[in-house]
């Protein structure tokens, strides 16, 4: 009886030849099954990106064919900068060239297609791809925008810095001037900067152009409601994180103040900051066809103030549609890579 207590008690434990054997491991099982949540997780995130850029390209297309009067007769009217009475041969010949002349479900499908491709259409002012039009310009505006939000974070992490976690008078003095400058209009702001430092104390150009001096006002129109909005979400962090263990071990250690914030705090209070750089991408991008207009910038702005000028439909709606493209494409790189760094952060 003992014999055969003890030789269960053996199978029980995993004992072979009188070996004992370690229970199989689990982590392996429980990673490949947070794999599998993870790749479920980005897979969703894939999928609703994609509804979301449908659904945007979707209201694009139908705007247009919403628009009152008919788009043959607008398009001769921009071609010859006139409003007037068309043949019905003149009209039969520009439907056939926009495929005007198909039914409507036709067109939106042939809409689709063509953005899959990267094919926006034609310019009705100028006769060109529109892919071409908003290429040529592009560039300047990515740079404005990217010089943007590098000048959001400088201005953000110093702000916070000096003033997150200084005692409720100065902290008040923060948070306060985080609101006020997450409210600033882009366009009051940007006269504001273009009165006092281009045309009162003229540190820089009225006229922007292309060259590195006109790139620091418009940068900064957008970079301060942008750093005013990161603020408001890194400050809480940031005080948060000034109350955790690490930061009173750093302090025995004899660490300034100083080097506990900019080494230890600030890579803990950031993640907000880096969630919303996403979205500012796509902010920037969109602010920038103001601030173009204001400081007579080239970029899609310029391009896109022309072409709602001239009833550009085609420059218009790829315009539109490349600011959604960015919005959501640069969203959905920072949702993926969050859940790869930490997917307890999605799948908790």
């Amino acid at each position: 009886m003992t014999r055969t207590s003890s030789s269960s008690s053996d199978r029980g434990a995993g004992a072979v030849g009188g070996v004992a054997l370690a229970a199989p491991p689990e982590q392996p099982a429980r990673r490949a099954s947070l794999g599998r949540r993870v790749s479920v997780q980005i897979g969703r995130k894939v999928v609703a990106a994609l509804v979301v850029l449908w659904g945007a390209a979707t209201v694009a297309f139908f705007a247009q064919t919403a628009l009152p009067g008919d788009r043959a007769t607008v398009i001769l009217n921009i071609r010859a900068g006139q409003a007037q009475v068309r043949t019905p041969a003149e009209l039969a010949q520009i439907n056939e060239q926009y495929g005007l002349h198909r039914p409507l479900i036709v067109q939106y499908f042939d809409y689709l297609g063509g953005l899959v491709r990267g094919d926006f259409g034609t310019s009705y002012q100028q006769f060109r791809p529109v892919t071409a039009i908003i290429g040529e310009q592009l560039g300047a505006t990515v740079i404005l925008s990217l010089t943007a939000i590098l000048f959001a974070w400088v201005l953000m992490v110093v702000w916070v810095t000096l003033t997150a976690g200084r005692g409720p008078k100065l902290g008040a003095v923060g948070s306060t001037v985080d609101v006020f400058a997450a409210g600033l209009p882009a366009y009051w702001l940007g006269i504001i900067l273009l009165l006092v430092f281009a045309l009162g104390l003229r540190w820089f150009p009225v006229l922007s152009g292309s060259g590195v001096d006109g790139l620091i006002l418009p940068a900064l129109t957008l970079a301060i409601p942008l750093a005013g909005f990161m603020a408001q979400s890194t400050r809480t962090e940031f005080e948060r994180a000034l109350d955790q263990p690490f930061v009173l071990s750093a302090r025995m250690r004899g660490m300034g103040d100083w080097g506990i914030r900019l080494r230890h705090v600030l890579r803990h209070a950031v993640i907000p900051a880096v969630t919303l750089s996403g979205w500012a991408l796509g902010a920037t991008l969109s602010g920038a066809v103001i601030v173009e207009s204001i400081f007579n910038r080239p970029g899609i702005g310029s391009v896109l103030v022309s072409a709602v000028n001239s009833q550009d439909l085609p420059v218009v709606v790829g315009i539109v549609t490349l600011v959604a493209v960015v919005y959501v494409v640069a969203n959905l790189l920072v949702d993926i890579v969050y859940t790869l760094v930490d997917p307890r952060l999605e799948l908790s």
